[in-house]
């Protein structure tokens, strides 16, 4: 496998190319997600033990961990959110990695996975908007897991259109691809990301910094 995936990286053609930017990305941000899914376990763990511990995420009042983690919200299906995403990137890192190793997968395959890291991607925003505006103190960690699913669905979500995994008529899937071929998928997304961030610093301000 390993093989397969230095050879993919010595091609140069475009599909190659553009599949090594997709299940790179997926393959590299699902890790960050996943050691910050590993390290959020750990520190609620320690709030479970002493809920007056002082976590390593925890640097003033809005950006607060521990505060974050003793609210419902923090284990919405009767255990911690977290332990969701141990597992669910670890199944992530997988799918990126047999990407890079050129495996061709089902197009149902495809779908599921699309759809699943949407799933996931909503109840990451849920929680977001729970922290902003709800909570109104947010958890760095958590943060740093929200930001990694945006840029792993985009990846996603890029691959099953340039594919036409979701079967568009001829029409609709020659305009999708002349969006993706000029870059305006990589505008929405960043202006998306751009969008998020001044919603936290109009709701917080100084206060992030203080």
């Amino acid at each position: 496998m390993f093989k397969r995936i230095i050879n993919i990286f010595k091609k140069d053609d475009a599909k190659q190319k553009s599949n090594r930017w997709i299940f790179g990305t997926m393959l590299t941000f699902s890790v960050i997600a996943l050691i910050a899914a590993f390290v959020l376990s750990v520190e609620k763990i320690h709030v479970l033990q002493d809920s007056t511990a002082q976590l390593s995420c925890s640097f003033n009042l809005v950006l607060d961990c521990s505060k974050v983690m003793q609210t419902w919200q923090s284990q919405v299906f009767g255990f911690p959110n977290m332990f969701i995403g141990l597992m669910a990137y670890s199944v992530l890192i997988t799918i990126a990695v047999l990407g890079l190793a050129g495996t061709t997968f089902p197009r149902l395959f495809l779908k599921l996975a699309n759809i699943g890291i949407l799933l996931g991607a909503i109840f990451a925003y849920w929680l977001f908007f729970s922290s902003v505006y709800v909570i109104q103190v947010l958890c760095p960690w958590c943060l740093i897991v929200t930001f990694s699913t945006t840029l792993i669905l985009a990846a996603i979500t890029h691959y099953n259109l340039r594919e036409n995994t979701f079967n568009f008529g001829k029409k609709a899937n020659k305009k999708i691809q002349a969006f993706l071929s000029k870059d305006y998928h990589k505008l929405v997304v960043a202006i998306w990301i751009v969008l998020m961030i001044a919603l936290v610093v109009i709701k917080f301000g100084a206060a992030l910094f203080a």
